[in-house]
């Protein structure tokens, strides 16, 4: 199996086993992240929680979640994406209710989301949004993009979509997504190239909110990807690797 039926496989497995299976009811954040990027003179970052990923396998060991998130909150971060999917990312549900009852911040539910039953399930863990990735609509690993997100603005929640080619993302602006995502990973190889995003937004001139995604280490990364249009930027493993969480945030935040 490629990377992609691997994660597809996971979700499915992971349904399989009742892991988005949830009683709980979680009120959502009370903040947007829209509002946050219109009024912030700094970098807007999206900070990630994510022990393992397919690419670097394990980040850090599993330590206290809400030490992690404090500090990547009073590092400056305006938002959270927390991995819920549990193989390869070694994330959970639970995992992100603990920091939903704990924050009030816009918090994205990051998971290869190919069933309703995990939208579902982002809405009852007080997810604001959700990830859902272009290619695997594209190539039919999930049927009706458009029925997606209607069904997850329908429960309340908003929508990234993500992509990663110039196909993916031209396509990707015609639909009702709230923000679209520029993945510069490519998911076939695992390959990162922070250009991927400049090349997609080269005659860009929409309204839509882009997030840059993956490859994002440093402040010099965050000043290109910023003079590229973007204002929206997700940063996970090198935050999640860096001995000072609080202060490479921070530092990440002050790039602008």
């Amino acid at each position: 199996m490629n990377i992609l039926d691997k994660l597809v496989r996971n979700s499915l497995d992971a349904i399989e086993l009742n892991t988005y299976k949830i009683s709980d009811k979680l009120k959502r954040s009370t903040k947007s992240i829209p509002t946050a990027v219109q009024n912030n003179q700094h970098a807007s970052i999206i900070s990630e929680v994510k022990f393992s990923s397919p690419s670097e396998r394990s980040i850090i060991t599993k330590s206290n979640p809400i030490e992690i998130v404090n500090n990547m909150i009073n590092g400056g971060a305006i938002g959270l994406s927390v991995l819920t999917q549990p193989f390869m990312f070694n994330g959970s549900p639970q995992i992100f209710m603990r920091i939903r009852k704990r924050f009030d911040v816009p918090m994205i539910m990051k998971d290869v989301i190919v069933d309703k039953i995990q939208i579902e399930a982002a809405d009852n863990i007080g997810a604001d949004y959700i990830l859902l990735i272009k290619s695997l609509f594209d190539l039919k690993y999930v049927k009706d993009l458009e029925e997606m997100i209607a069904y997850s603005h329908k429960l309340g929640l908003k929508v990234i979509l993500e992509t990663h080619t110039e196909n993916e993302f031209k396509n990707s602006l015609i639909t009702d997504a709230d923000i679209i995502g520029i993945n510069n990973r490519d998911l076939n190889t695992l390959k990162v190239d922070i250009n991927t995003t400049k090349k997609l937004l080269n005659n860009y001139s929409g309204s839509k909110i882009i997030i840059s995604e993956s490859g994002i280490n440093n402040k010099a990364d965050i000043k290109f990807l910023y003079d590229c249009g973007i204002r929206l930027f997700l940063v996970g493993t090198s935050i999640m690797k860096n001995k000072n969480i609080l202060l490479h945030v921070k530092n990440l935040v002050n790039a602008i």
